[in-house]
């Protein structure tokens, strides 16, 4: 399968209900997407966040998006919550849309488990109907991983860096049993599996534009 490439992205709307979310999910896209594209401009959208986990978030956009130009919009809504303030965050999403008119924008999966992610994947293609909308998704216990359709290879430099960042960023999620190399990579490895690579990220899309170079 011939990939499509990564380069000519010039804007790009990170859409998390978390801090930590859009990392663990995209973070080697967002590595890759970086590198490959001097200038990006980055609007970085979470929907909840304690002040402390915003600070984490902050600097975790900066170390994954280095160069990048990054403008924030932090909500404090409350976690776990976002279906009962559904017009805030469809507000929250729908000014990122008439802000940023992205190239490319990364949201949850509308059919994750987590009602946060869930609410924030259903608004994504609403909001942003001229943009090529990638759908992420979050290893939880839950066990809702997908059967998805578009994968990013990484390199493995990529791919342990992503790791090293996750640890290096986010010190308040070290305590949960969950946070730990095996799950990051291995889910990477089992994606890179079924795209013929080492490791890689994969993601959902409803609707998907081709054009002739």
């Amino acid at each position: 399968m011939r990939p499509l490439a990564l380069t000519g992205v010039g804007s790009l709307v990170a859409l998390g209900a978390h801090p930590d979310d859009v990392e663990i999910a995209a973070g080697g896209l967002l590595l890759q997407l970086a590198a490959a594209n001097p200038g990006l401009r980055v609007r970085y959208v979470l929907a909840t966040g304690t002040p402390a986990r915003q600070a984490e978030a902050r600097a975790a956009a900066a170390a994954f998006l280095p160069g990048a130009e990054i403008t924030f919009d932090l909500g404090g809504l409350p976690d776990g919550r976002l279906p009962a303030h559904w017009d805030a965050v469809k507000d929250q999403v729908e000014a990122a849309a008439r802000e940023a008119r992205p190239d490319l924008v990364i949201a949850p999966w509308s059919g994750d488990a987590h009602q946060d992610h869930r609410a924030l994947g259903t608004l994504a293609p609403t909001a942003f109907r001229d943009a090529l909308v990638l759908h992420y998704e979050i290893p939880k216990w839950d066990g809702d991983l997908g059967r998805p359709s578009v994968y990013l290879p990484m390199p493995d430099e990529t791919a342990r860096r992503k790791v090293a960042l996750l640890h290096a960023h986010f010190p308040s999620q070290a305590g949960r049993d969950w946070w730990d190399d095996e799950v990051f990579l291995g889910l990477a490895r089992l994606r890179g599996m079924e795209c013929r690579s080492r490791y890689a990220e994969a993601f959902h899309t409803g609707k998907l534009t081709l054009a002739l170079a």
